[in-house]
This record gives C-alpha cells, structure tokens and sequence, in this order.
C-alpha cells in the first residue's frame, strides 16, 4: 500500500512517500519559505535530486507541484495510487490519538486554532486540500499532542482554578510528539527495553520530554508549543506577570504582544537571527549579544536535563539529542552538557564534532567517564506518520 506522509510548517511541507508496511520510502522532498519570497523545492526519487526555485505562494500550490512531480517521474499514474495520506497537526485539542479526518475534525482544529498558531493553519490547509481532492481515501490527522497523554494529572494540570481545567481544557498538552515517540521506539529497539530517557528535540521549535519505562512522564512544552525552553523565535518560560505589564507600558494588546512571544522572541529576539548557524557564527566571533544567546538557550536546555534526572531518580539509560539543531550542531549538545557536568556528564568532545546528522554521522557522543551515555540520533516523524495512517487505513 502507498502512504503518503505530510509534515507541514508554517512556512514549509515536507513529505514521504512510502510502500507500507515495508516503511519503503519511495520518494521524500521539502518545500521551502512557502508564501514568502525566494522559495524552492527539492524531491529526491530514486537517489536523484530534483530541486527548483519556484512560486509557492500557498500550500495548496506546494501539494499541487508535489503530485504533478510524481505524475511526471513515474513514481505514480495517478493519485488513485495513494490510499491513506498522514498528516501532522501540532496541536490536537481535545483529540488526543490520531484519527480519520472530517469536517467536525476541520471545524474544532479551526475554532481553537489559538492552540497553535504558528502551525495549524497550514495543516488545515492540507486537510482541506485532500479531502476535496482526494475524498475517497483515508486520510488521518497524526498530533503532535498525542505521544503525552500517558502523563498523570498532577503533571499535566496548572495550578489554577480547577474549573480552568474541567471549562476551557486548559492543561499541558505537550509537543513534538511524532519525533519523542519515534526516538523512543528507536531506544526501545537498540537498548532492548522499556527505557527512562532524556529526549532533547533541539530544533527552531525546541522541548524536552522526561521517559519513564518507554512512556512520556512530563515534557517541557505545554498548553501551547511556547512553553519551556527559549526557542528560535518563542520565548519559553516567563514570568506571566510580563505580559500585562509591557500592554500597560506601551497599550500593546493582546494580539500583537502574543505575536511577538510566537515570532520575534527567543534566540531571535536576543540575537536578530533564529538560526543556529548564524548564532554559532556570532559566539565563535565572540560577539557579545551571540554569547548571551548560547548561555541562555543551553542554560535551559540543561536546567530541564537536570529536572527530568531528578525525576527519574538519575535512573537514566540514555539522554538522546535529535532535530535540527541536536543533530547537527556541536556546539549546542557541548555547552549544554558542560553545564550538567556536575551530574557526571560528559561529552567526547571529537565524537561531538564528528557525529553530524548532515554528514550521516549518528550514535554515541559522550566519553567513557559519562555517568550517562548521550546519543545523537536524527528523528523521523513521517514513519510514525505513515504508520498510523496504515493502521488506521486497515482497521
């Protein structure tokens, strides 16, 4: 059976397309700076590379360009070919397992769209998309919510008002669940148990998950993806008290100052960039702002390291780094152990420079005196994708 995975952002689509339940990838590509200037795409198909820089003023445009190029290599006649499409959706709401997609599903995601601002509206428009033009086949939402509904109430409730909580669901949903679930089928398989893990997804969006017995015991994002860590433009963890402070210093309101939190926050807020490139750039240079930057993104990385190694009694079997930036950036997984070290971490320090998901360089990164051994592994949120959509599409 061919499956087909979206991942969409808010300004980009990834996608696979898979023989099931083989987890053969037939083809994957990524869209890039959709509905912003300069944009381009990149399939790969049969080892060789596509790429073009072309209008994507939509998603729907991104969608389009993806079939016709899988018409037009042969991959597929036609879409007849496809029988479940898998979609990744950020924040679930009150849904918290991956389901067929309808209308209602349509009509909630988009009435509590506030959830996930940055990201929904996108994954709603690939709903959209395939069940107009693809009514016939499964299609099945995969939240990024669901991989933490295994947490207990005293984890997942805030301190306020209990009727918050029973009235309005107001509670710690959690995020990037695709890619925690996928590292921790991955540990379960090389470790041979039911592990307690540290996952770090380092990525523009950042969190931290807290794995006891290979089930989600806590994370680090909550009601919503701004939460936790400081990230490439979210702010993380503040003082709540900020927000209505700044609307009466400047008579902001809520709108504009939640967009700034969401957007012009984080490492972008402190620095002008959001990439950690440009950031790693800037600390080697010893630019002072870029330094401030990398003290404050590890600080915190390495204060909810700290938490979680607490809450697993230090009965940890493996802290795992993935994402973009846990993947490919050194200097990240190097500043933030350095300040763990007091816990008996340690990495090699040219096993961390070598171990580079860009260069196909995974595994082991800590030295042989780690109390703890640390991992680098890329993640693969489309295969958790597909395989709910095949399962859901065989049920």
């Amino acid at each position: 059976m061919k499956v087909l995975a979206i991942n969409a952002g808010s300004s980009s689509l990834k996608f696979r397309l898979y023989n099931m339940p083989e987890e053969e990838v037939i083809a994957k590509g990524t869209f890039e700076r959709i509905g912003i200037t300069n944009s381009f795409y990149s399939i790969t198909i049969n080892n060789e590379k596509i790429k073009k820089e072309v209008e994507l003023e939509d998603h729907d445009k991104a969608i389009e360009i993806l079939v016709d190029e899988l018409i037009n290599n042969n991959v597929i006649e036609s879409l007849d070919e496809i029988e479940a499409i898998g979609n990744r959706v950020v924040h679930g709401g009150k849904y918290t397992e991956s389901m067929k997609v309808t209308k209602d599903v349509i009509k909630y995601l988009e009435d509590n769209i506030s959830l996930s601002p940055l990201h929904n509206p996108s994954s709603i428009n690939v709903m959209k998309y395939f069940l107009k033009n693809m009514p016939k086949k499964t299609l099945v939402n995969c939240y990024d919510t669901a991989f933490h509904q295994t947490m207990e109430e005293k984890d997942y409730l805030y301190p306020v008002p209990y009727e918050w909580y029973e009235k309005y669901s107001i509670r710690k949903y959690g995020a990037h669940g695709l890619s925690h679930n996928y590292i921790t089928s991955l540990m379960k398989d090389k470790l041979k148990k039911n592990p307690n893990l540290i996952i770090c997804h380092i990525g523009s969006g950042a969190s931290l998950s807290c794995i006891k017995d290979g089930k989600c015991i806590d994370t680090s994002m909550g009601l919503t993806p701004n939460c936790g860590i400081m990230m490439g433009t979210r702010c993380g963890d503040i003082d709540y008290s900020i927000i209505g402070y700044y609307m009466k210093q400047t008579g902001t309101d809520y709108d504009t100052i939640n967009d700034i939190l969401n957007k012009q926050s984080g490492l972008v807020g402190i620095t002008g960039s959001s990439d950690l490139r440009d950031i790693d750039e800037g600390y080697e240079k010893n630019e002072e702002k870029f330094i401030l930057a990398v003290n404050m993104y590890t600080q915190r990385i390495a204060d909810y390291i700290a938490k979680y190694y607490i809450r697993l009694n230090g009965e940890v079997d493996a802290i795992v780094f993935t994402a973009g930036g846990g993947e490919n950036d050194p200097l990240i997984r190097l500043e933030t152990i350095k300040k763990v070290s007091s816990l008996g971490l340690y990495l090699d320090e040219k096993l961390n420079e070598e171990t580079v998901s860009r260069l196909s360089k995974e595994g082991l990164i800590s030295s042989k005196e780690s109390s703890i051994p640390i991992y680098m592994y890329p993640t693969d949120e489309e295969v958790i994708i597909a395989r709910d959509a095949y399962n859901i599409a065989n049920k």
